[in-house]
């Protein structure tokens, strides 16, 4: 689209009220977002990255305003936390009447009835028809790495597996349960012991149905670590890094009847997949599996940080009094902003909607598919659908069309996420507050840019 001539711009209100369009009124950075990356650069360590050459000013609806005015279209909700959509009405105004009444006692020396009601509502939206109890923190990395010690204190074993492609977190345990080495693990070791890794069920790579992937994974548990040292088998029911990998039908029954034969705590982390993403309150539920434990954030309060763990009350009760915590763990602000969220996610449609958002994803994109060789799988549910791009010719891994792509898409005001193991993977997940005519707006930019790629 042609750029308009760029002005002082008044920095407008968030959420829904947003103007609904994609404006580019310079290129990307525009001079003020230019500013501000400068001193982002001067200011913040390197090691802190970002994707979107802007600096956000607004966002709601399925938009986010920079500091030129641009209102770019946004398919990735902040790596899927404003699920419910940025500055939502309902969790603004949770927002400013906790902040209005207190910010902070710690949980833990003065509880608060609101982190008790979260805990009462994750123990009910959560799968499973038996009784449960949570624990609230702050991210989903602090959400895994409390699940992992709850189970070996309830299996009073160490050996913990994870799989192939999987992403957990960024602190020293959470990268041992991650796969991928650049830019999570690279030069940060050595790494937390008794972790161990399986391989995953990936459809479009390996060519197994769910039932032989699960028998290799089993086979090497029974062989190389064995049941008696296992404590927990965690994984993401769709991966979420590692490439929206979706693991074939029975894998993940199959692998969850082997942990309740050997008395290992099966841990499903819902960190990107929760909170109707799928199309589902959780993932989990596609597979008609209950986890032992489940891990959740993102899009848990609607962009503010909170985090869980919640499951088999007799396994949460495994822990000492004062082994479970943190000082800012389930901050009443934050509680109060998932209270409204999670109202959200069950009142107001947005389940539905998120299958409505994969309708369109799933139609636009297996369309491309059918056009150009180069797109080598679609996948995903709800509003978290991938697309993988290969050479047409042996399926390996394009992660340079990936790459030119995405910045392609960026470039044009449209904000598009890669991911997986090999980078040759992107993801859509955009808020469900997105319309319709918004949504597909970008992804005809998305088409537009595959196609000129080389």
């Amino acid at each position: 689209m042609a750029l308009l001539d760029t002005a002082a711009v008044a920095v407008p209100l968030g959420g829904p009220e947003l103007p609904q369009e994609r404006r580019l009124v310079t290129e990307l950075p525009g001079p003020r977002s230019a500013e501000i990356l400068a001193r982002k650069a001067d200011a913040v360590a390197a090691g802190v990255g970002h994707t979107v050459p802007v600096a956000t000013v607004a966002a709601g609806g399925g938009v986010v305003v920079d500091a030129d005015g641009n209102s770019l279209i946004d398919l990735g909700s902040g790596i899927a936390v404003t699920t419910v959509g940025n500055a939502h009405p309902k969790v603004a105004a949770a927002v400013a009447a906790q902040a209005a009444q207190f910010t902070h006692t710690c949980f833990m020396i003065s509880p608060y009835e609101s982190y008790i009601e979260v805990a009462e509502a994750l123990n009910r939206v959560t799968p499973g028809d038996f009784a449960k109890k949570s624990a609230l923190f702050n991210s989903g990395a602090e959400a895994v790495e409390n699940a992992i010690k709850i189970a070996r204190k309830h299996t009073g074993r160490q050996a913990v597996v994870a799989f192939d492609h999987g992403y957990h977190g960024r602190t020293n345990l959470t990268m041992a349960l991650t796969a991928k080495s650049m830019p999570y693990k690279s030069g940060f070791g050595p790494f937390a012991p008794e972790v161990y890794r399986a391989p995953m069920s990936y459809p479009f790579r390996d060519g197994l149905d769910g039932r032989e992937a699960a028998a290799r994974v089993i086979l090497q548990l029974e062989k190389q670590i064995g049941a008696d040292n296992l404590a927990a088998v965690i994984i993401e029911p769709i991966q979420g890094e590692g490439g929206f990998i979706v693991p074939a039908d029975g894998f993940l029954p199959a692998i969850v009847d082997w942990c309740r034969a050997n008395g290992v705590v099966f841990i499903a982390d819902e960190v990107q997949t929760g909170f109707a993403r799928t199309g589902h309150m959780f993932a989990s539920e596609i597979f008609g599996i209950e986890p032992d434990l489940i891990t959740t954030a993102k899009g848990i309060a609607g962009g503010l940080p909170l985090a869980a763990v919640t499951g088999r009350a007799e396994i949460m009760d495994a822990s000492h009094s004062g082994g479970l915590g943190g000082t800012y763990g389930g901050n009443p602000i934050a509680c109060a902003a998932a209270l409204a969220a999670i109202d959200v996610f069950e009142n107001d449609g947005v389940i539905e909607r998120a299958r409505e958002i994969g309708t369109i994803l799933i139609d636009r994109l297996t369309t491309m598919q059918k056009n150009d060789p180069r797109v080598g799988d679609v996948r995903g549910h709800g509003a978290m659908i991938a697309a993988e791009f290969v050479d047409p010719e042996t399926k390996a891994p394009n992660a340079a069309l990936t790459a030119a792509v995405a910045k392609a898409c960026i470039a044009q005001g449209v904000i598009v996420l890669t991911c997986g193991t090999y980078g040759n993977v992107i993801r859509f997940l955009p808020p469900l507050s997105i319309g319709d005519d918004l949504l597909n707006e970008g992804l005809d930019i998305v088409a537009a840019a595959l196609a000129a790629a080389e």
